[in-house]
Order: C-alpha cells, then structure tokens, then sequence
C-alpha cells in the first residue's frame, strides 16, 4: 500500500492562505479515497475534506466549506489542500489519510476506514 508525504504548513495571519500536499510514495491513489483531518491541542480529530480519487467526488465539513479547496494532481499523484481566508481556530495539526475499502468513499468523514496516514504537518494562524 502507499506511504503519505507531506509537505506544507507553517504560520499565518488571519485571513491568509497555506497550500499542504500529499504525495503518495511507493504506489497510487487511483482506488483511494484521501482525506484531510486536523487535531488542535486538547481537541478531538476532525474531519476537514476528502476526495474520491475515481471519480473526483469532494467532501468537505461545515467549518472549512467555501475557504479551502482539496483536489488531486494526477501528473505528481498528490492530493492538494488549499486554505483560504484563515481564521484562528483554524490552527491545528493537520493529517492527510488514504483509505481503499467498501467503506469509502461513504464513511469519508470517520478516521477508522482510512489504513495510511501522513506525517502531520502544523498550521498556525496568528490574530
């Protein structure tokens, strides 16, 4: 199965915009589902986007629809998570996660159907 790269992140202030990546490495994501999820210190993770890799299919939650975008670049198979107009309770660790079983894409928003995670990478949004 892939292993996830990641790459991206850092500090922002409000209303700015970060680019993260995950890069699958050892395979590809054609029969997967990618996700992003986000954990803040003290909080539970959280479901941020997904996308179906067949057919494109994008899912996002509440807090982040409309301000970040995720999509997949089929030439460097890596799936792209861009935040716009950041706010402070955006800050959190940020995870990617790769998942190809008969629970996805349905389960999209629960971390349990998805097998590979990436590294984490940290996004700070300073007010």
């Amino acid at each position: 199965q892939v292993q996830l790269v990641q790459s991206g992140g850092g500090l922002v202030q409000v209303g700015g915009s970060l680019r993260l990546s995950c890069a699958a490495s050892g395979g590809t994501f054609n029969t997967y589902t990618v996700a992003w999820f986000r954990q803040a210190p003290g909080k539970e993770r959280e479901f941020v986007a997904a996308i179906n890799w067949k057919d494109g299919s994008t899912y996002y939650s509440d807090s982040v629809k409309y301000r970040f975008t995720v999509s997949g670049d089929n030439a460097k198979n890596m799936v792209l998570l861009q935040l716009n107009r950041l706010k402070p309770e955006d800050t959190a660790d940020y995870s990617c996660a790769a998942g190809a079983n008969r629970y996805l894409p349905a389960r999209y928003s629960d971390s349990w159907p998805y097998a590979v995670w990436g590294q984490g990478t940290q996004v700070t949004v300073s007010s």
